[in-house]
């Protein structure tokens, strides 16, 4: 072989080799993360850290390249993920769940789209309290560095009256992680495409009518905790919606929930001026991650639903 004729085998290798590496047709997603818990976030069954995905990577596949998958329904519906499937556990219908930066899917796995920086949680729960639980805390920074459907979204942090220290607190947490946002009094007109951040004691906070659907149990909002007492104690709920204890002043919440087809609202409150703070002081990966929401209260955490009896 001449060397003109070797020099183009080479190159052709070379184009062939990228072109299988996926860039010969465009770039996947990078940084794409994918965690699998059972008992709402309690229990590790698998995951991977950070990796690049192909393109055209769906949710289903994802899945699929790291765990042993059992599907039902044509692919429609996960049954099964590394041996541990859905069906009863102790009498009560378990299931398998998923979210997209923290955002519970509206739509089966195998139409659903991996982007770049999505992280993505399974997990197997206990279903009898609620059937959908709208959005989680528990993938923090997301959804406010990478967005929704590989859509980053304005972000905007509203303050009750008197919580000046804790905003500024939250936006510095949001902009350690690279999320700029907006600051606005609370009950600012407000979009369907804005993720909001309300800060502020409970009595304050309730009045949002996102926000105010905790008041009503995790039926309505997927929050594992209800204010009683005017805001002023915090009740901690079980996976069953039980009450499993009351805490009272300094108490703080972080959670998430949603309505209908508006972005996620996340509320960082609390009994008082001190839980709003410790709350806002929760904002970070570390406290959030694999937890569905959080209680604060005297530099301590709870994961939301707490375990019961």
């Amino acid at each position: 072989m001449s060397a003109r004729a070797l020099a183009a085998a080479v190159a052709t290798l070379a184009l062939a080799a990228l072109a299988g590496c996926g860039l010969g047709g465009g770039a996947g997603a990078r940084g794409v993360r994918l965690t699998v818990t059972a008992d709402f976030g309690v229990r590790a069954v698998g995951g991977t850290a950070d990796r690049d995905a192909p393109q055209g990577e769906t949710v289903l596949r994802l899945l699929e390249r790291s765990l042993p998958v059992r599907t039902r329904y044509g692919g429609g519906f996960v049954q099964e993920i590394g041996g541990l499937a859905g069906g009863t556990q102790g009498g009560r219908r378990v299931d398998w769940f998923y979210y997209v930066n923290g955002v519970e899917a509206r739509k089966g796995a195998a139409a659903t789209d991996v982007h770049a920086g999505d992280r993505v949680w399974w997990d197997r729960h206990d279903w009898g309290a609620t059937q959908t639980v709208p959005a989680v805390v528990g993938s923090f920074p997301e959804p406010f560095r990478s967005g929704v459907g590989g859509r980053r979204l304005p972000v905007r942090i509203e303050c009750a009256p008197g919580s000046t220290d804790a905003c500024r607190e939250v936006r510095r947490r949001l902009e350690v992680v690279g999320v700029p946002a907006a600051t606005a009094v609370l009950g600012a007109p407000a979009g369907a495409q804005l993720l909001r951040l309300l800060v502020g004691p409970w009595a304050a906070v309730r009045s949002d009518a996102v926000a105010g659907q905790i008041d009503r149990g995790p039926g309505d909002s997927g929050v594992y905790a209800r204010f009683e007492a005017a805001g002023r104690r915090l009740a901690l709920l079980d996976a069953r919606g039980r009450a499993t204890r009351r805490l009272g002043p300094g108490t703080g919440l972080v959670a998430a929930t949603r309505l209908e087809d508006e972005q996620p609202t996340w509320v960082v409150t609390g009994t008082d001026a001190r839980g709003v703070r410790d709350a806002a002081h929760a904002l970070e990966e570390r406290t959030l991650a694999q937890r569905f929401a959080v209680a604060t209260g005297g530099g301590a955490t709870v994961r939301l639903p707490e375990a019961g009896e």
